[in-house]
């Protein structure tokens, strides 16, 4: 059973981000992290590996640091890794990501791709998708429970209020939904070999593809300006007994902000 886990690496959760002054890019602090949901999807292909056999291997597109998420990879436990190294298409749209990523997956033998459900930094969801989609697969979303064999999965997915079973044939594309596992902590060991093993990288021209696909003047999607969250109100504090303070939280409910 070969497995692979598409892995990304996205700003670290508590990174401070600000909106740049032409309000269409992002000024990130430089913390990074694997993608949240990319961890359950590489702790799945674990865990299949553990009870079928076969490979795991770690496939990433992004910049020089991205080699980072992919020794995490190694680290949890994955046999191998490939980083397709190219700011330009890192940076670029979500087609152009899928485009990159199947043309790697092309050249690999594989029953199984595994992936998050989204990224948490641009949080679009689409490339699972439309990689499935280039590489003819069928695919199946926000999944929490996987079960492989003789060929197949049978793939139970979270809906909106419901629950979708589905059954598809191998090779297949599985994007992962928080509930799926709950990923495990490298070892020591895994760390300090995924500190010493050669991670290949390889050029986007080696698939065939130019960096301008990957220029903003050929994007399928433009950004036109970031716009900053609402900020709350401020918390007011209502002082006095509790049957005093209860009896004015509700008369601010019903007289001021009218929601009763």
């Amino acid at each position: 059973m070969n497995i692979l886990v598409l892995v990304k690496q996205v700003p670290d959760p508590e990174a401070l981000i600000e909106i740049a002054a032409s309000g269409k890019d992002l000024n990130v602090e430089p913390k990074f992290a694997v993608n949240l949901f990319d961890e359950f999807a590489l702790e799945e292909a674990l865990r299949i590996r553990e009870k079928h056999g076969g490979t795991v291997k770690a496939i990433s597109l992004g910049g020089p640091k991205a080699i980072e998420a992919l020794r995490t990879a190694i680290a949890m436990g994955a046999d191998e890794a490939v980083l397709i190294e190219d700011e330009a298409f890192a940076a670029g749209d979500g087609y152009n990501t899928a485009l990159a990523l199947s043309r790697v997956l092309k050249k690999e033998t594989f029953d199984i791709v595994l992936t998050g459900r989204q990224a948490i930094d641009a949080d679009r969801g689409e490339v699972p998708q439309m990689v499935a989609q280039f590489l003819g697969l069928p695919h199946v979303g926000v999944v929490v429970k996987l079960d492989i064999s003789d060929g197949k999965a049978v793939a139970e997915s979270s809906l909106e209020g419901a629950k979708e079973i589905v059954e598809v044939a191998l090779p297949a594309v599985f994007t992962a939904q928080k509930g799926l596992n709950e990923p495990r902590v490298p070892l020591i060991t895994g760390v300090m070999k995924a500190m010493k093993v050669q991670i290949p990288r390889i050029a986007v021209e080696d698939l065939g593809l130019t960096k301008d696909m990957a220029a903003p003047e050929n994007s399928k999607t433009r950004i036109v300006r970031y716009l900053p969250p609402k900020k709350r109100p401020a918390v007011q504090i209502i002082p006095g007994e509790a049957r005093e303070a209860a009896a004015e939280a509700v008369r601010i409910l019903i007289d001021v902000e009218r929601v009763i």
